[in-house]
């Protein structure tokens, strides 16, 4: 083995270690926002016992609001894999390719989940308009498929640029 691949094979090790690393350490966060969690909510049964009255979720630090997609960005986004979708596809599926388009990490759970939340929200509001339409698979999920097939402007397989549309 030649000094190159030695120098390559350390670097693809400290790298694997590295990613190894953060895998933990995310863990490690989730697990201890988890233990927060359960504290603040022993705090408020504690607090109850006591016979506060008050509001405490007004009395919680306003929290900052997480922007994932520009204006209209997921709506078009999603028209545009409807558009070209060869079957009907769920609303997980959707925010699957959704993530996938975008670079995030497809395995997080939580960001999986808020992502479908708003795929779902904005389906119906496709649907409302006439441009999608929706039906029951064997399980009893929504499909979603267009209604009729038209080109939207943009690349494919790219969430195009934001507009005056909000979702």
């Amino acid at each position: 083995m030649n000094s190159e691949e030695l120098s390559k094979n350390h670097t693809v090790s400290g790298l694997l270690q590295k990613r190894s690393d953060l895998f933990n350490e995310a863990e490690r966060i989730r697990d201890r926002l988890a233990e927060i969690r359960n504290d603040v909510t022993a705090l408020d049964r504690v607090l109850e016992a006591f016979g506060f009255k008050g509001d405490l979720d007004a009395m919680m630090p306003r929290q900052k609001r997480n922007v994932i997609f520009g204006t209209g960005e997921l709506s078009r986004g999603l028209l545009r894999e409807i558009m070209s979708a060869e079957t009907p596809m769920t609303s997980r599926e959707l925010a699957q390719n959704i993530i996938a388009l975008r670079g995030d990490d497809a395995r997080d759970r939580k960001l999986l989940s808020e992502i479908t939340r708003r795929v779902s929200k904005a389906l119906r509001k496709h649907r409302e308009a006439g441009r999608i339409r929706s039906m029951k698979d064997e399980h009893g999920n929504l499909l979603w498929e267009a209604c009729r097939p038209r080109k939207l402007p943009g690349p494919a397989g790219q969430l195009a640029a934001p507009s005056d549309e909000a979702v």
